[in-house]
């Protein structure tokens, strides 16, 4: 169902009414939703591929990596995950034949998280699939998204992400 108007514009009018700040709030309101856009589509432009956008972050971690293998402690710290999400994510691509498990040869606390041959082609296939659909920002040009980016680095920069 589609709105006659903008319910973030109307949420900002009433914020308005009652306190400051009405500019961050809005937008807030609009990257979280935009947020819920597009992980939604992300998720469903993955999921032919057996995979959500998190499973596909991890995969894409792993072909990243020198060895194609990382402890999950690190992996959870590279995407910002709790240690409970990237085990619960590991296990959906074990499961799949994506990743395998493996002792840590120099930790023995450690468990390493290694990509398949099966992981590193579907995140080919996967990646062709998000690229042909703009990572779901087709409807922004790239000089759009270059702005954005910026305009998003001093919020990463004051969390602490970099």
């Amino acid at each position: 169902m589609t709105l006659p108007f903008d319910p973030i514009d109307e949420a900002a009018r009433q914020w308005g009414e009652r306190w400051d700040g009405v500019a961050q709030m809005h937008a807030v309101t609009s990257l979280m939703r935009v947020q819920q856009l597009v992980l939604g589509r992300l998720d469903a432009i993955l999921k032919p591929h057996g995979l959500t956008f998190a499973r596909y972050e991890a995969l894409v971690l792993l072909v990243f990596s020198s060895r194609g293998a990382l402890p999950l402690g690190k992996m959870g710290e590279r995407l910002q995950v709790h240690p409970t999400s990237i085990t619960s994510i590991i296990t959906r691509l074990v499961v799949s034949g994506h990743v395998v498990r493996r002792p840590h040869p120099n930790d023995g606390r450690a468990v390493l998280a290694e990509i398949t041959e099966s992981g590193r082609a579907v995140v080919e296939a996967a990646t062709a699939d998000l690229l042909k659909e703009g990572f779901a920002l087709g409807s922004i040009s790239e000089d759009q998204l270059g702005q954005l980016s910026e305009l998003l680095r001093p919020v990463r920069n004051d969390a602490g992400d970099f």
